[in-house]
């Protein structure tokens, strides 16, 4: 059952905001907020964020358009809403009359907890982001559109939310027909030309057990009040130049272009959440073999687990779902060369790329509004698209 919760408003403010939990942050900018708890077939318990209308938008009767918006690698719903409340999409969509959620894979912050298993237990985190499409996805998607009494939504991926996307979509023709429009950001499904810190994994590709005992069993779970106070400590101390490079491992250069320097520490304390490391074992593999396919068990678990001696592949070419992709021409994961594969292989009906937008700045870029949104929110209202307020 649908759990509403009551929100609380608050006043934020910079310190406030390197801390601040989703429940909080959302009234905190004058909208509703609910939270949602949902099972996965295979037992996972994950949470999702909804924001039913905006704060110029009154609450209605009758049809109004859904979009659930996934987030990327080790991220969590708390990603799309870090700007403020005119450069966030959530939030842009609300206002544009949208009902809006926020979708949490396995593990990460709000979905870390199991029908059976406890986070501590090694078999909680022998998931990689297969699982994710498989069962987070679907249960997802149905159970928003059996709470909205709708058929088709909108799908918003960022990064490896366009990954579960374009696999599951691929391989379920059923599930697919409940999408209206895919909208990718960062799109990511071939990845053998990434230039970020994640290509140090790749030697590690092929030593599953030892990649995984590097992280005592399975999970990447670095402590939130950790990460949060280590980066308001550097940020305050060494300044925003070092600050930029909190992600920078992960998202590639973090130059200063469409990205608010003046909020890196809240991006870098808000934007990492937590996954199995059997998701990053994943990546390493596909950057090696340059190949979208399930994850690589070796020759042994691949003939048990696939019945064949290589994984079997992702083919987006069978996705039916029509496609729109938002690119940056300076992005470091979903490299330009990697995406005009990808562009070869979907129905792709709009395509809008930003020479100078990095990986980070597709889901964060101040000037989004502006160069993005406009594209991007028509698709989903089905008319023109201006801010109802700056």
């Amino acid at each position: 059952m649908a759990t509403a919760i009551k929100c609380h408003n608050s006043v934020l403010n910079k310190a406030y905001s390197l801390h601040i939990e989703i429940v909080e942050l959302i009234p905190s900018k004058g909208y509703p907020c609910e939270t949602h708890t949902i099972t996965t077939l295979d037992g996972y318990i994950l949470e999702l964020h909804r924001i039913p209308y905006g704060r110029n938008y009154k609450r209605r009767l009758g049809h109004r358009p859904v979009a659930l918006l996934q987030h990327g690698l080790i991220g969590s719903s708390t990603t799309w809403l870090l700007n403020s409340a005119h450069q966030s999409l959530p939030f842009l969509l609300a206002d544009a009359g949208v009902d809006v959620w926020l979708g949490n894979n396995r593990g990460n912050s709000y979905s870390k907890r199991h029908t059976t298993l406890d986070p501590d237990e090694k078999e909680f985190w022998e998931f990689s982001w297969d699982e994710m499409a498989k069962y987070d996805l679907p249960a997802e998607i149905n159970y928003i559109l059996d709470i909205t009494n709708n058929t088709q939504l909108y799908y918003v991926g960022y990064s490896q939310g366009t990954a579960i996307a374009f696999a599951k979509f691929s391989e379920d023709q059923q599930l697919a027909k409940k999408v209206k429009h895919f909208i990718a950001l960062a799109p990511v499904a071939h990845v053998g030309h990434i230039t970020s810190g994640l290509r140090l994994l790749v030697p590690f590709s092929n030593h599953i057990t030892t990649f995984l005992d590097l992280f005592h069993g399975g999970a990447v779970d670095a402590s939130p009040t950790i990460i949060k106070t280590l980066s308001s400590f550097v940020c305050t101390g060494f300044g925003e130049d070092l600050c930029m490079h909190g992600l920078t491992f992960l998202m590639g250069d973090m130059n200063g272009h469409s990205i608010n320097k003046s909020k890196v520490d809240v991006y870098n304390a808000q934007c990492i959440s937590s996954t199995s490391a059997k998701v990053l074992m994943h990546w390493a593999q596909a950057i090696k073999s340059n190949r979208f396919q399930h994850f690589d068990h070796g020759i042994k678990g691949n003939f048990w687990r696939y019945g064949q001696r290589n994984p079997p592949l992702y083919y987006p070419s069978n996705i039916t779902v029509p496609v729109a992709l938002f690119t940056g021409g300076n992005d470091a994961l979903a490299d330009p060369t990697d995406v005009s594969w990808l562009l070869t292989q979907i129905n792709v009906t709009h395509h809008v790329d930003i020479p100078w937008y990095n990986h980070l700045a597709l889901i964060l870029g101040y000037d989004a509004k502006d160069l993005m949104y406009p594209f991007l929110i028509p698709i989903i209202t089905g008319r023109p698209w201006s801010p109802t307020y700056q």
